[in-house]
């Protein structure tokens, strides 16, 4: 099972740690209005977008404003629980499901994001529920959204299986959320105030760059909280980063190293990090929202062109998991 391919992908995020420069980039907004008349037409602008920059941003996308400012209040609800409490549902080592703070260390800085996260991965939330009476509705609110991303994710990549010859609903069943296979994630991201930090902390970053594991990651941003910045697969050996502020109505998409893979390299994944707030900026707590379509581990990897042996989905994240793990150790050292 094991390749130079999870090595490659890694060395992406190992030689892009450097802040880099800024550059302008046309960043595709994509209407996804009248979605099943439209279909033929949205799968060409998708694909363009997909196989050129790698990201883009989807419009008249079928989640409801309101349904979206709710699931942020009810982030900030989670975030605001006692830490005590929050500790009670620890994320396992190896796992996407329940709450971290300040773990993740990526290969590309070698030092732990600035920010707190809780995940939802349907399967694997056993205990990892606040109880009622710590944080009222909070399954079922949260379980609302993830189910509404799952659909939203399900369309999107229903116009890319369209466009890689395989049947429609192809990817709807390789996501099924029915399955104990299931293993697309909910994240609720905090990254942490700077208001009062220390010029030396501006030098770090709220998120350091890399690319997803995932086939594809819808992310809500409030708008006035920026700092994403993205550079396109194709340019990864640039370090030339182009800022995309969040706009409400609409939502950014960008492809994970799944999709790169299962497509035989035609889709482009897409290199990312949250920056520090520069001067005159927004510097108070940021929140994303990032749903990630994952496959299912049983479903079997195999793009149309041939270019790669068959894998599972399970084994995919896994190989990668366990390389991106040695690296952050090796980072420590």
């Amino acid at each position: 099972m094991s390749t130079n391919y999870d090595l490659a992908e890694l060395n992406k995020e190992t030689t892009i740690g450097g802040m880099g420069s800024t550059i302008e980039r046309d960043v595709p907004a994509i209407d996804l209005s009248d979605f099943d008349t439209r279909k033929h037409e949205i799968a060409d602008a998708l694909w363009d977008a997909a196989t050129g920059i790698g990201f883009f941003q989807v419009y008249n996308h079928g989640i409801p404003e309101q349904d979206i400012d709710a699931a942020f209040d009810t982030a900030w609800e989670f975030f605001e629980l006692p830490t005590e409490v929050k500790a009670q549902y620890p994320m396992p080592k190896g796992t996407n499901a329940g709450w971290e703070f300040k773990a993740q260390v990526r290969p590309s800085t070698g030092t732990p994001d600035n920010k707190e996260s809780y995940q939802v991965t349907r399967p694997l939330m056993e205990g990892k529920w606040p109880t009622e009476a710590e944080l009222p509705r909070f399954k079922e609110r949260a379980l609302k959204f993830e189910r509404q991303n799952w659909e939203l994710g399900m369309r999107i990549l229903s116009c890319f299986a369209l466009k890689m010859g395989f049947a429609e609903d192809f990817f709807t069943h390789a996501h099924d959320p029915e399955s104990d296979q299931y293993q697309s994630t909910l994240r609720l991201i905090h990254y942490m105030s700077m208001e009062d930090a220390k010029p030396e902390d501006f030098k770090a970053w709220r998120a350091g760059a890399h690319s997803d594991f995932d086939c594809l990651t819808i992310l809500h941003q409030k708008e006035g909280e920026g700092g994403l910045q993205v550079c396109p697969g194709k340019d990864a050996g640039s370090n030339a980063w182009t800022d995309v502020p969040p706009r409400r109505g609409y939502i950014t998409c960008n492809i994970g190293d799944m999709l790169m893979r299962w497509s035989d390299d035609q889709l482009q994944s897409t290199l990312h990090r949250v920056r520090m707030p520069y001067e005159g900026e927004y510097k108070g707590r940021r929140l994303s929202l990032p749903f990630f379509c994952q496959a299912n581990r049983d479903a079997v990897m195999q793009g149309p062109l041939g270019k790669y042996e068959p894998i599972t989905a399970g084994d995919y994240l896994t190989m990668r998991i366990n390389a991106n793990f040695a690296a952050s150790q090796a980072a420590k050292k």
